[in-house]
């Protein structure tokens, strides 16, 4: 029997955590019960100390094929408000370790600013992104407008978000809007190689990284070298530096704790 939770978590021993989405009949939409799943599975990983890199994905061959219109379509201002509607693109934004999107099939509306929300996108050849909001009366609410400004720039965010046609996957690559296109049906396995390869990694630099990547998108490029400069050498007064190092001159494999 499939289990009704529409949210999955599952910790792999290479030190990442799959987090799936599985509601089939509506190919993912996003509804408030999904959305405050999956922001209680996100902070719930971002606390433990076995994950060090976290995989989105969705089941059935689908990402997230929009926001539930029939939850939202009589929905006020004030309930929006109230109910959080937009908590979970925080949750994820803000989310101190890497987080991956493993795309197939549709990543739509609040799929699509999913998505954005994460650190790496990986897209299947077959996928379809895009923000479709304006033609149900209404505009992108959580990051679609201001992330896509950020990434792909003025005029195809704006070719995107007021016809909302969506991008196929080679589109979207080529707009700079994804980390990687891979073969249909390979997007989460690749994400979960990439995750790996993250959770391996030095987890005060892999922080490190996030953090000023997030903050750079907004600062200007002298202010930012000075953090980034700052980071750098805290980084040296690190127990993982001297491993690593180290492990590079001894030709071993480095062993890291986030000291």
């Amino acid at each position: 029997m499939p289990s009704t939770n529409p949210v999955h978590q599952q910790i792999h021993t290479d030190g990442y955590a799959i987090i799936t989405l599985d509601r089939p009949e509506r190919r993912n939409a996003l509804n408030l019960e999904i959305k405050q799943l999956l922001a209680e599975a996100v902070e719930a990983l971002a606390g433990d100390p076995r994950v060090h890199a976290l995989v989105i994905t969705g089941a059935g061959g689908y990402f997230v094929a929009g926001t539930d219109i029939a939850e939202m379509r009589d929905m006020t201002p004030t309930e929006h408000t109230a109910l959080q509607t937009g908590r979970l693109f925080e949750v994820v934004d803000r989310c101190e370790k890497p987080v991956i999107a493993a795309i197939e099939g549709y990543a739509l509306g609040g799929g699509c600013e999913l998505a954005l929300a994460c650190d790496i996108i990986i897209a299947s050849r077959t996928a379809r992104l895009g923000q479709p909001e304006i033609n149900v009366g209404i505009m992108p609410g959580a990051g679609g407008t201001q992330r896509l400004l950020r990434t792909i720039g003025k005029y195809r965010t704006a070719l995107l978000t007021l016809t909302g046609e969506p991008l196929s996957a080679e589109q979207a690559f080529n707009a700079g809007m994804l980390s990687e296109v891979c073969d249909e049906g390979a997007a989460l396995q690749r994400a979960c190689a990439i995750a790996a390869r993250i959770a391996a990694q030095p987890p005060l630099a892999v922080r490190a990284i996030k953090a000023l990547l997030a903050t750079g998108e907004d600062a200007p490029l002298h202010s930012m070298l000075k953090l980034e400069r700052s980071a750098f050498v805290q980084l040296f007064d690190s127990e993982d530096q001297k491993e690593g190092m180290t492990a590079f001159l001894e030709k071993r494999k480095p062993t890291y704790r986030g000291h």
